[in-house]
C-alpha cells in the first residue's frame, strides 16, 4: 500500500516509525539512503524542522538552509569520492510522498569499475 500521508519523512522517518541509516547526522538535518531507491546510489538529505519548501522556507529562514545545504555539500563529496560524480536535486512537486523541502544526491548512470555495490550509499559519516 501506498503512503497516504503529507510527509514521509516527518510523519515516519524524523518520528523513528520507519528506521533509516544515517550517511550524515546533525542536530538540525539528517542524510540517509532512500528507503525505496530509484536509482544505483540515492541518498536524502533532509531538515529535521519541517521546511514547506525551497521558495517558502517557513521558520527555518536562509540560516537553516544554508546548514542544510552544508550537508548536501558534504555528502555529494562523499558520493563523488566513493562512487562517480552525483547530481542534486530538489522538487516543489505536491506529487511527492513528502511535501517538504528535501535534496537528493543520486547517481543514475551504472557504477564505475571498483565502486561500491549498487544501491549502496557511501559509508557512514565517522564524525557524526
Amino acid at each position: 500500500m501506498p503512503y497516504a500521508g503529507a510527509d514521509f519523512y516527518c510523519d515516519l522517518v524524523l518520528s523513528g516509525l520507519a528506521t533509516v541509516k544515517a550517511v550524515a547526522e546533525i542536530d538540525e538535518v539528517l542524510a540517509f539512503p532512500h528507503a525505496k531507491p530509484s536509482f544505483v546510489v540515492h541518498i536524502v538529505v533532509v531538515p529535521r524542522r519541517h521546511i514547506p519548501s525551497l521558495v517558502d522556507l517557513g521558520a527555518g529562514g536562509v540560516a537553516l538552509l544554508g546548514t542544510v545545504l552544508e550537508v548536501v555539500r558534504d555528502v555529494a563529496a562523499r558520493v563523488t569520492a566513493e562512487c562517480g560524480k552525483p547530481r542534486v536535486l530538489t522538487s516543489l512537486g505536491s506529487y511527492q510522498d513528502s511535501r517538504r523541502l528535501h535534496f537528493r544526491a543520486y547517481i543514475d548512470e551504472p557504477p564505475r569499475a571498483g565502486t561500491p555495490v549498487a544501491r549502496q550509499p557511501p559509508t557512514a559519516n565517522r564524525d557524526s
